[in-house]
């Protein structure tokens, strides 16, 4: 399903480096007042427009553990975590653990899902499909690993490792939570974890695969919103938060 008239526009909120627990709650908050238009319109003669939103940030060092997760992927106790000056939180997305920090390009896609496709399988593919675009922008061939949601490095190799973690949570067709690119973050952060929950897989950073290119976040995020604009065909509008 899909609306008549679906809105194609979409909000981009830059939050630049942001305490993790904050962007969580301003998603819930979007996600909320995307909810109350839904429901509110199944009342209504005239449909009121569902807004979309695409929040652009960095987070200080933070380890999130999504729904279908296990605490035993988290290699560190809870003085270990403050020695390292890391935070920790168990959240309502799908996927196992991650970490995010600065100098990782993280996208909230806040959407309406009636304004695109009814097919979460679909939202994630798509989501996959700009990654691999955008590193083919920057000269870095990456791909997917069937079962294995994300985006990967030689995937069909024995050293296949993963350069961008996703999870999603999706109500009533809402989606938020999103991706996580690591573009030129510090990678020691990963021995604390076993990352997504996969045991016998690296991970890896643009910086890592190309050194010699450029790795700047502005110019990354200028490849990505380029890319992103054209797989869901909308239009993209700048707001304050």
């Amino acid at each position: 399903m899909t609306y008549q008239n679906p809105n194609k526009e979409v909000q981009l909120i830059r939050l630049g480096l942001v305490d993790y627990k904050e962007a969580w709650d301003y998603q819930e908050k979007l996600y909320s007042h995307v909810s109350e238009i839904k429901l509110a319109n199944r009342n209504r003669t005239e449909q009121e427009e569902t807004p979309n939103y695409l929040i652009l940030c960095e987070h200080p060092p933070v380890y999130t553990l999504g729904k279908s997760g296990s605490t035993e992927n988290l290699l560190l106790n809870e003085e270990q975590l403050k020695e390292a000056g890391t935070a920790f939180y168990k959240i309502n997305r799908g996927g196992d653990i991650t970490f995010h920090g600065p100098g990782q390009l993280v996208v909230y896609p806040i959407f309406d899902l009636e304004n695109f496709f009814t097919d979460i399988h679909l939202f994630l593919r798509t989501l996959e499909e700009i990654v691999i675009k955008t590193m083919f922008d920057f000269g870095i061939k990456a791909g997917r690993i069937q079962g294995c949601t994300g985006v990967w490095i030689e995937p069909e190799s024995k050293n296949a490792r993963k350069i961008c973690a996703m999870g999603v949570k999706c109500g009533r067709w809402i989606t938020m939570h999103g991706l996580a690119l690591n573009v030129n973050n510090e990678m020691g952060y990963f021995k604390n974890i076993i990352a997504c929950g996969i045991k016998d897989k690296d991970v890896t950073s643009m910086k890592q695969e190309r050194p010699d290119a450029p790795t700047e976040m502005i110019d990354v995020e200028q490849r990505f919103l380029a890319n992103f604009s054209e797989a869901f065909a909308l239009q993209l509008n700048y707001t304050e938060a």
